[in-house]
C-alpha cells in the first residue's frame, strides 16, 4: 500500500484525503492542519491521524481538546509521497523539507511552475513526471483546458486554443472574499495566467486566454474556440468528447441550463459535497464554423483536481501505467455522471 501524506486539509487536502482513501492500492498515513477548527475535527471523526503543519501552534489543539499524532516533520519522513494542499505559496516555501526528508511531493496548480520539476495532467502527460521529486499538478481551470484540448490534439489536430474564462469570485466558505457585486477583467492585461500554463503541459500549444471574475461561488465557466487541423462534424466532436472518462457531455434532456443545476444534478445524485469532478460540456454548445470548434464547459474549481492527485501520486512513484492508474481512480471514486 502506497502511504500517503496530506500536508492542508482544507477545500482540497480534505477531498484528496478522502479520494485516496477509497483507491485500493493507497492508505492515508495522516493529514496536517496549521489550527484546530472544524476541519480539523471532522478529520480525526474520519480516522485521519492529525499532525501539527506548525509546531509552535501545538499548544492550540492541547487547549481545543484535539489529539495530534504528531509534527509535519514526523509525517512526511513516515510518507510514501505527499500531496500538499496547503495556500498557495505555501507549498513552494515546503518544498525544501520534503526534499530535506527525500519525499516525492506533489503541489497545487496555485502554486507557480518553476517551484516544481514538472507540471501534471493524467490524460495529457501522465509518462513524463516518474521518479521526479516535486510535481505540480495544475490548477483547475487548467485540468479542464488539458482535459479537453488533448483528445482533440489526438484526434484532429490543434491550431490554436481561444478561451474566455468567466471565474467564480470565490469558493462558498471562502467569506472573506466576499460579499461581492461586481465584475471584474481578471487580469486586465491579456493574456490571463491560465494559458501560459496550459503551456506546461503543452509546451508548442499557441493558446490565448482573458479571464472574467464574477460574484459566484459555485463554478468556473469555459467559453472556448479551438481552431482544429481537420474539418470533423459537430457530431464527431460531441462522440469524441463523450467517450472521455472525465468529460460529461450534458444531454440536452437533461435540462442543466447553468452552474447551479449542475450542482443540484451531483447533490442528486449522491457525490460527496456536491462535487462534479468532470468537465461539464453543454452537447447543444458543440458547433463547427468551418475548422472552428465552439463549445461552453463548466468546471468545478473545489473537486475537478483531485482524480488527477491520484493519479500523480502513481505516475511519480511509478506503480501504474496511465490507462489502469485512470480506471483504477474512477472506479474508486466513482466517475461518470
Amino acid at each position: 500500500m502506497i502511504q500517503v501524506a496530506v500536508n492542508g486539509y482544507g477545500t482540497i487536502g480534505k477531498r484528496v484525503a478522502d479520494a485516496v482513501r477509497a483507491q485500493p492500492d493507497m492508505e492515508v498515513v495522516g493529514v496536517a492542519k496549521t489550527s484546530p477548527n472544524f476541519e480539523a475535527e471532522t478529520a480525526v471523526d474520519k480516522g485521519y491521524p492529525l499532525y501539527a503543519a506548525i509546531e509552535d501552534r501545538i499548544e492550540l489543539f492541547d487547549d481545543a481538546g484535539i489529539d495530534l499524532a504528531g509534527t509535519v516533520d514526523e509525517l512526511v519522513a513516515e510518507a510514501d509521497i505527499v500531496v500538499d494542499a496547503c495556500p498557495s505559496g505555501i507549498g513552494a516555501d515546503n518544498v525544501a523539507m520534503y526534499r530535506e526528508h527525500d519525499t516525492p511531493a506533489l503541489l497545487q496548480g496555485g502554486e507557480d511552475a518553476d517551484a516544481a520539476d514538472a507540471s501534471f495532467n493524467a490524460r495529457s502527460n501522465y509518462d513524463t513526471v516518474e521518479g521526479l521529486d516535486v510535481v505540480r499538478v495544475v490548477s483547475c481551470n487548467t485540468t479542464g483546458l488539458s482535459r479537453l484540448i488533448k483528445p482533440l490534439e489526438e484526434a484532429y489536430g490543434v491550431e490554436k486554443v481561444r478561451a474566455t474564462l468567466v471565474r467564480r469570485g470565490g469558493d462558498p466558505a471562502q467569506t472573506g472574499r466576499g460579499p461581492i457585486n461586481d465584475i471584474l477583467p481578471n487580469p486586465v492585461g491579456l493574456p490571463s495566467h491560465h494559458g501560459p500554463d496550459v503551456e506546461t503541459i503543452f509546451p508548442d500549444l499557441d493558446i490565448d486566454t482573458l479571464g472574467l471574475k464574477v460574484p459566484a461561488t459555485l463554478m468556473h465557466m469555459h467559453s472556448i474556440n479551438v481552431t482544429l487541423a481537420d474539418r470533423p462534424s459537430a457530431d464527431a466532436v460531441r462522440e469524441l468528447l463523450e467517450g472521455e472518462s472525465r468529460t460529461f457531455v450534458i444531454p440536452e434532456h437533461l435540462d442543466l441550463d447553468g452552474a447551479g443545476a449542475i450542482k443540484e444534478y451531483a447533490m442528486d445524485r449522491g457525490r460527496p459535497r456536491a462535487d462534479v469532478w468532470e468537465n461539464c460540456i453543454w452537447g447543444e454548445s458543440v458547433t463547427m464554423e468551418d475548422d472552428d470548434l465552439y463549445l461552453f464547459q463548466a468546471i468545478h474549481q473545489e473537486s475537478d483536481v483531485v482524480p488527477e492527485n491520484v493519479d500523480a501520486i502513481r505516475a511519480v512513484l511509478g506503480t501504474d501505467d496511465q490507462t489502469a492508474s485512470i480506471e483504477t481512480t474512477n472506479d474508486a471514486m466513482g466517475m461518470g455522471l
